[in-house]
């Protein structure tokens, strides 16, 4: 591989050697995202952009690559008509943040910056989603835009539920819900085990896994997901996302799978992915018709086993914020914003900064 920065397209960076790159990339970033890694990133892509409009952003140095990010040159901006650059995620992307290798963060992001200017086109900023507000990634692009007379904006801030490593699950469980609410659980379950058989599994391995996905699917699809047309296997483009994206998850040891299943068939089913030292839980999916016992909750308390975990430092909820049920269990909040950061020559530049200072400004005045 040859040393610098390029940003080609997608299809043109799958050759085995660039992939076996990436997936070291991926075990020595400075903040962990499997939803950069190259067996996500991938599945997405070839759902979603088959035309290859979205290009990776890539730094190398010494023969080894050390910076990678999806990149998107975006003709629209919330709907409106106004070109910009952007960190490329699909519906399905948690986490937005740039694969950087240790004591590499200034080269990349100074590097990123500087072929965004000379790429600009049209574009007066670059535009980051999804990105945890305390990494050490962002801190390090706060620094660089300080060094070239750049003001970012965060745009958008949300609270994300989130578990952090130190108590038991049983003292974290004592800490976040009252005793009647854990009554109420453990009497749900109790109920549910008088429906029939009921057994939990845990596999952090690839057997059985493709006649797992299909239950997931039927399973989220028999819901209201499924009515609403937004299941997984509403589209076939997110039903093939999955499905590669599991795959490859458990071909690179980043698959945890969890479900309970009554007489054999699925109650409550939880993809995570495993990326040390963090965790992210995908994708759940239950029986609508189980509602009364809170099959969701149910899981989620055997969940809660990651804090035993010494290897997971913080687990990823990727919930939305408010959601009625994780935020009973999962107490811990980490925020993820997003940032627009102006880039082109010096007027382009200073566009950019009016542009994205005013939603920045608008975001400071919401209540």
């Amino acid at each position: 591989m040859d040393n610098g920065f390029s940003a080609l397209p997608w299809p043109e960076c799958q050759g085995q050697a660039f992939i076996e790159q990436w997936k070291e990339l991926g075990r020595t970033s400075v903040s962990p995202n499997p939803f950069n890694e190259d067996w996500f990133i991938l599945s997405g892509l070839r759902a979603f952009d088959p035309e290859g409009r979205v290009r990776l952003a890539t730094l190398v140095s010494g023969g080894r690559l050390v910076g990678l990010l999806p990149i998107l040159a975006a003709r629209t901006y919330h709907g409106r008509p106004l070109p910009h650059l952007a960190g490329w995620q699909h519906a399905n992307s948690f986490c937005g943040e740039p694969l950087i290798r240790v004591g590499f963060e200034h080269e990349f992001w100074t590097a990123l910056l500087a072929w965004a200017d000379a790429q600009s086109g049209l574009s007066t900023f670059l535009h980051l989603g999804g990105c945890p507000a305390a990494s050490p990634a962002l801190a390090t692009l706060n620094s660089v835009c300080a060094r070239t007379n750049r003001a970012p904006s965060i745009v958008h801030r949300e609270e994300r539920a989130v578990l952090h490593h130190g108590p038991s699950p049983e003292a974290h469980l004592v800490a976040a819900a009252s005793k009647k609410r854990r009554k109420d659980w453990a009497r749900r379950r109790r109920r549910l085990e008088e429906e029939g058989e009921l057994q939990f599994g845990c596999r952090d391995d690839a057997e059985g896994l493709e006649s797992w996905i299909d239950e997931f699917l039927r399973l989220e699809r028999a819901g209201w997901k499924g009515d609403e047309g937004s299941a997984l296997a509403s589209d076939h483009r997110t039903e093939a996302m999955f499905r590669a994206s599991l795959t490859g998850a458990a071909g690179a040891g980043r698959l945890q799978r969890l479900a309970f299943h009554l007489d054999g068939r699925p109650v409550v089913m939880l993809a995570n992915f495993l990326a040390p030292p963090h965790a992210f839980s995908f994708k759940t999916a239950y029986d609508e018709d189980l509602a009364r016992f809170s099959p969701g909750v149910l899981l989620q308390l055997e969940n809660l086993a990651l804090l035993d975990r010494d290897d997971i430092a913080l687990t990823d909820s990727c919930a939305a914020p408010d959601h009625p049920m994780i935020d009973h269990i999962w107490r811990d909040r980490r925020e993820i914003v997003k940032v627009s950061i102006p880039i082109g020559g010096r007027l382009r530049r200073i566009a950019g900064s009016i542009l994205t200072g005013i939603e920045g400004r608008r975001l400071e005045k919401r209540p």
